[in-house]
């Protein structure tokens, strides 16, 4: 009997029986490491941020395990050198990984095996990443200022997280062609990706997971007609605000800001 999985919408079957008992003892393996990684981290009392002050205030000494993401290795350093300052004898900080890039799955994954809060640094997760965050109530915050790190790391401990405002991406879209127009600039021709792009909404624009401009959607058009929205599978074009740095392959992240009230 052989082993067969479903992988990008095909199946793959294995060609016998002594690769399929191969197939099966990975996937055990990596099951069992998944489980030890979060048995060990819940035995070892990491806390997610909002929880710091309830340890505190029950005098258990609270380990935050981070992980870090950043534009550049400059703001990783300095990030990392500001957040070791806060350690207190009640209060210590795991980092659990720290690195340069957009925030992926693989970040996800290790953040939900180790009981650890995601921080980024002018970076942005994909939507995959976000869906995966979701599913296994893992806590993404993202920054890009420094010293509001901080201040929530500050008030955490102090058990005065402010209410937080939660970024709901509203619309993706990928640059497939840039565009040249006389007296107005460069307009991005897109693919929408994944749910609606809205005329005038908040924008971010993403390079490879890092945030490289924030404004609005100053123009959108489907053909040579204005469009106040186009959907997902659309094409459109796009203009942004006080933006020409375009390049194929960047990405278009649409959102709105809601508050989260704290109970």
């Amino acid at each position: 009997m052989t082993d067969d999985k479903t992988h990008f919408g095909y199946r793959e079957v294995a060609p016998d029986e002594k690769t399929a008992g191969k197939v099966a003892e990975t996937r055990e393996h990596w099951q069992r490491v998944a489980t030890l990684g979060r048995e060990a981290h819940a035995m070892s009392g990491g806390a997610k941020l909002e929880d710091i002050f309830q340890q505190i205030q029950a005098g258990e000494t609270a380990t935050l395990n981070l992980i870090l993401k950043a534009d550049v290795t400059g703001s990783l350093e300095a990030l990392t050198e500001s957040l070791r300052k806060l350690e207190r004898d009640d209060v210590k900080l795991s980092f659990v990984l720290r690195g340069v890039g957009g925030i992926t799955q693989h970040d996800v994954q290790l953040a939900a095996a180790s009981d650890a809060t995601i921080i980024g640094f002018n970076v942005r997760p994909d939507r995959k990443s976000r869906e995966l965050a979701e599913t296994e109530h893992v806590e993404i915050r993202t920054y890009e200022i420094i010293y509001q790190v901080l201040e929530d790391m500050e008030n955490a401990m102090l058990g005065l997280l402010a209410p937080e405002y939660e970024e709901v991406v509203t619309g993706e879209a990928e640059v497939r062609e840039i565009f040249r127009v006389p007296r107005i600039g460069a307009i991005a021709g897109c693919y929408v990706t994944n749910g609606v792009i809205t005329r005038n909404s908040k924008v971010r624009f993403l390079r490879d997971g890092t945030i490289i401009w924030k404004g609005t959607v100053s123009s959108l058009k489907r053909f040579k007609e204005d469009a106040r929205e186009v959907a997902a599978g659309f094409e459109c074009g796009i203009g942004l605000s006080d933006f020409q740095d375009l390049k194929q392959g960047d990405v278009i992240e649409t959102f709105e800001e809601r508050e989260i009230p704290r109970t």
